[in-house]
């Protein structure tokens, strides 16, 4: 942007010039304004994720993938990839599983924030970047991350009114500040027939850069083998409801108060990405609790050995325990999902198979 020009300055400019604009436009904007400019992870930054919390994290995610591609029978060509690597602390950790088990991998990470990139770089220097699906590697399996990423991606909000569902536009009000109003085209097609008939009043949010990102993954994973694990806050069943929230210095902000300074994420819909990988002939597992996934994979274990080697470190090691899989912390609002090539065997830390799923 020029200089002396912010983000609400621009906007401001289109909607008086073009009229309101939709949410995921307006999402899509900010988030990318916000990622581009700054590093926001850790406890100097606006929020914390799992792999800052504990080694342990990104370490049993190495240990997924490495026992995934050991029962592959071990290709030589496959590819670790993460989307949205943040500082690349999860690719660090997991890497170090999968190197105790043989496996070097190709690393390919899709980020498109400079400032990312280096700290990225800094902390897993052999990885080279890409700035989409379509941009990986086509030859070899892809064994994909994606932790604290889809919640990231623009949503648009459908409300439903007197005249039926509208898309939710963000306009100026009478002061010059930015609100929220409902559209003029009936958007009624793009509702699931389940929640149609809702209140007024209703929301029901959908996610069409996570759909366009995951088809894409799909057919890659397809076509060349191998597993995505998605890791992130959100629902398991349709349902409706306002997610949306701006975060900024580790607690709640304003949507509208400076677009591209604060993190806008909303809850994911694990109901739509099981869908589409199923839609695609790909074996779907999960989603199940983050907890749950962890204690599978050998949390506890690890955090007793952890333990052992540094017995002044207890008490940190327990708090991140608990923080990473107790239900009133990460354990249950964070959602396990993944979606394998359909001739790979079953990954690990999903419980029993059910015998009608794909």
């Amino acid at each position: 942007m020029p200089d002396g020009v912010t983000l609400s300055d621009q906007l401001r400019r289109q909607i008086k010039a073009s009229g309101p604009i939709g949410m995921a436009d307006y999402m899509r904007r900010a988030n990318a304004v916000y990622y581009a400019a700054s590093d926001p992870f850790g406890a100097d930054g606006d929020f914390v994720t799992a792999p800052e919390i504990s080694q342990m994290f990104g370490e049993l995610v190495g240990l997924w993938i490495a026992d995934l591609w050991m029962r592959a029978q071990k290709p030589a060509d496959s590819c670790y990839v993460e989307l949205g690597p943040g500082r690349g602390t999860l690719a660090a950790d997991a890497l170090r599983s999968t190197a105790a088990f043989g496996f070097a991998p190709e690393v390919a990470f899709i980020e498109t924030s400079p400032v990312l990139r280096a700290r990225q770089t800094a902390a897993v220097p052999k990885a080279r970047f890409y700035d989409g699906v379509d941009d990986l590697p086509q030859h070899g399996p892809l064994l994909v991350v994606a932790n604290e990423f889809f919640d990231a991606l623009p949503i648009r909000q459908m409300v439903k009114t007197a005249g039926g569902w509208r898309e939710r536009m963000v306009t100026l009000d009478s002061a010059g500040s930015f609100s929220l109003i409902a559209g003029e085209q009936p958007v009624d097609p793009l509702i699931p027939a389940d929640v149609r008939a809702a209140p007024i009043g209703t929301v029901f949010e959908h996610a069409p850069d996570a759909a366009a990102i995951l088809y894409a993954l799909a057919r890659r994973i397809e076509a060349q083998g191998g597993a995505l694990l998605i890791i992130d806050y959100g629902y398991d069943a349709l349902g409706v409801g306002e997610t949306l929230q701006a975060v900024k210095n580790h607690r709640p902000a304003s949507l509208f108060e400076a677009p591209g300074t604060a993190d806008l994420t909303a809850h994911v819909s694990f109901h739509e990405l099981a869908h589409i990988g199923s839609a695609a002939g790909l074996r779907v597992s999960g989603p199940v609790g983050q907890g749950d996934f962890l204690r599978a994979m050998g949390i506890e274990a690890r955090a007793q050995a952890l333990v052992r080697n540094a017995p002044d470190k207890a008490a940190d090691v327990e708090a991140a325990l608990r923080r990473l899989t107790d239900p009133q912390e990460m354990g249950e609002l964070f959602r396990v999902l993944a979606i394998s090539a359909a001739d790979w065997t079953r990954p690990e830390g999903f419980g029993p198979e059910d015998p009608g799923a794909a």
